[in-house]
């Protein structure tokens, strides 16, 4: 080995490639990579696994129980760092890497950073067919690994050592992209992971990695400024955009400035404190009946940071003024026919706001938003006031929201949750809400609750989950045991799939295939669920009414592990104030008249679809 190289195997190299790594942020210059979730098998535990475990705290390992579930974790630990810092998770070949595509997936909707590491067949092809080993009968370049490449926004297989000096470079540019930012796969080659090769030493060099800003272009933001004084009842959506980009204090100071008020997606809500006069809360098919209000009289909408899914925008109806797009990503400021504005958001804001110093939104405009704030505040109280009967999830919410300290973090994911929190979850502070809905993955709750506690361990966090998702994913309960990582568990049990079970008599259909007693079955199961947590050793117990879930939280609170409380709800009732038209395609044919009457419904409602 000459004075310039040093003879490291892959994996080492590697992993010491990935110590080196950096990132500014606010607080300071800080490893990139936090560290990396590990299930070792026989595609990477010699290769990789080696590697790691000579690195002790540099790059610390830490172990789960699913390769989906701890995805999850990584997944959820780079949202709640705003996407400034990222993990890597390392899997077998076959099984092990294939439980981690729901994950990509997830991940790639969100536009979230993380490093996939999967191992993969031997570049050799030596042993072929070996363990594990898809075989493709008609290319012979395929393993389970491709799974990956339409779920990742960069893929590479490393077939030869020193692709790494060229591989690793080209993810970091991605991971730490404002706009292509989400996940990387490097498949490893399970026999180059343990192949030796004379690296250069400046591959090693700590490197820094700063947040990219794009400026937006003058003209662009003349026209928003333009469009917004001609305005006379303009409207903000704020999207996750403003939280990555740490622009919510701009986007507060803009709306208080000027009055203009803002409603917020399910990833941008935070952004502002659910009490500051302009916030009107969630908007879309899970909005507060004051965002949807403001959205349906607009003449001017402005999102900023958002994707503008169908949740948004109702599927397309909600909207009825100028559209204009804010938005880092081309891809996404052009969409629905919206004049771009392509920028980082904290840059736009606070670009276009000096242009606005001297004007303020039309004085009917803003008494109507407070009005019908007041309005949906009425209507807050009477959802999530304790009631005599079995309670709903938005009772529960109520209950738990009470008992929360201001800097506490609640998670969620899919099913009902998610839309009674969007409307019902008020948020004190920036990153106080963290629901996975872009890819609504069942499972996802539990997993990510870890991550963000990973994340940010001076802050409570409080995961509300569904029976039906506690039962696809709870293993990492017993992960964040280990790690002395505690979460609240509030498991609400309707006994079922109560959202699909709403869904599907809404178009139409009976009751089927979705709450347990629906099911074809032999005898319904009698699920413990707080002796199951207690198994994986979390505290836990279950109460029987809203008033027990209070002393339960309390006891939750002063427990130094984490802690379930588990109480039954009732799978039919949901806010009625509030909410949006979501197009849900119904059958045209069917023996069912409810099913024709809501065809009938689905094709009227359709008629307010923007093109």
């Amino acid at each position: 080995m000459s004075a310039l190289t040093i003879r490291l195997t892959t994996a080492q190299a590697l992993v010491r490639w990935m110590a080196a790594q950096h990132v500014a942020t606010d607080a300071g210059e800080v490893p990139f990579f936090a560290g990396i979730w590990a299930i070792f098998g026989h595609g990477n535990v010699a290769g990789l696994g080696e590697a790691l475990a000579d690195v002790g705290d540099t790059l610390p390992t830490y172990r789960a129980h699913n390769e989906q579930g701890m995805a999850h974790a990584a997944i959820a630990f780079a949202k709640a760092h705003r996407r400034e810092r990222a993990m890597a998770c390392t899997t077998s070949v076959g099984p092990g890497a294939t439980n981690m595509v729901t994950a990509a997936a997830l991940a790639h909707v969100n536009r979230l950073p993380v490093l996939f590491l999967p191992g993969d067949v031997y570049a050799s092809r030596r042993p072929d067919p070996v363990l594990q080993q898809i075989e493709d009968f008609g290319d012979g370049t395929v393993s389970a690994n491709d799974c990956f490449r339409p779920v990742s926004r960069y893929f590479d297989r490393i077939t030869r050592p020193e692709q790494i000096l060229d591989a690793a470079p080209r993810a970091m540019a991605v991971l730490t992209d404002p706009v292509s930012a989400g996940p990387v796969t490097l498949a490893l080659c399970q026999d180059v992971q343990a192949q030796a090769y004379d690296w250069p030493e400046s591959f090693f060099v700590r490197r820094v990695w700063r947040r990219r800003r794009p400026r937006p272009d003058e003209g662009e933001v003349s026209a928003l400024v333009d469009a917004i004084r001609a305005a006379e009842r303009p409207l903000i959506v704020a999207g996750g955009g403003v939280l990555y980009s740490r622009a919510e204090a701009a986007l507060a100071a803009l709306a208080q400035a000027t009055g203009v008020p803002v409603a917020e997606t399910q990833a941008g809500k935070g952004a502002l404190a659910w009490d500051q006069p302009e916030a009107l809360g969630a908007i879309g098919v899970t909005g507060t009946s004051a965002a949807n209000r403001a959205a349906a009289a607009a003449d001017l909408v402005i999102g900023i940071g958002t994707r503008l899914q169908d949740f948004t925008t109702g599927s397309r109806t909600l909207f009825g003024g100028t559209l204009y797009q804010v938005n880092v990503a081309p891809h996404d400021a052009a969409k629905h026919h919206a004049h771009a504005v392509v920028g980082d958001a904290r840059a736009v804001i606070e670009a276009f706001a000096t242009q606005l110093e001297d004007w303020q939104v039309p004085t009917d405009w803003r008494e109507a938003n407070a009005a019908a704030l007041t309005t949906w505040n009425i209507a807050f109280e009477a959802a999530t006031a304790p009631g005599d009967t079995l309670p709903s999830d938005a009772q529960v919410i109520g209950a738990v929201w009470r008992q929360a300290n201001d800097d506490a973090v609640v998670v969620s994911a899919a099913g009902g949750l998610p839309g009674e929190l969007h409307k019902l979850w008020r948020t004190h502070r920036p990153g106080g809400y963290h629901v996975e809905y872009g890819f609504s993955c069942m499972g996802y709750e539990i997993a990510g609750g870890l991550g963000v506690k990973m994340a940010d361990p001076s802050r409570d966090v409080v995961v509300m989950v569904g029976d039906g998702s506690y039962l696809m994913l709870n293993s990492e309960l017993a992960t964040s045991v280990m790690l002395g990582l505690k979460v609240t568990v509030v498991l609400l049990d309707n006994r079922g799939y109560g959202c699909i079970n709403r869904l599907q008599q809404a178009t139409g259909g009976r009751p089927f295939n979705n709450l347990l007693a629906d099911t074809r079955h032999d005898m319904l199961p009698a699920i413990d669920f707080a002796a199951h947590a207690r198994s994986l050793g979390a505290g836990a117990e279950k109460v029987a009414s809203l008033a027990e879930l209070d002393a339960a939280l309390a006891r939750a609170a002063a427990s130094p592990i984490s802690y379930v409380v588990v109480i039954d709800t009732d799978p039919v009732p949901t806010t009625a104030a509030g909410g949006h038209w979501w197009d849900v395609a119904v059958a045209e044919v069917s023996t069912r008249l409810d099913v024709l009457t809501a065809r009938a419904h689905y094709e009227d409602s359709r008629k307010g679809q923007v093109k």
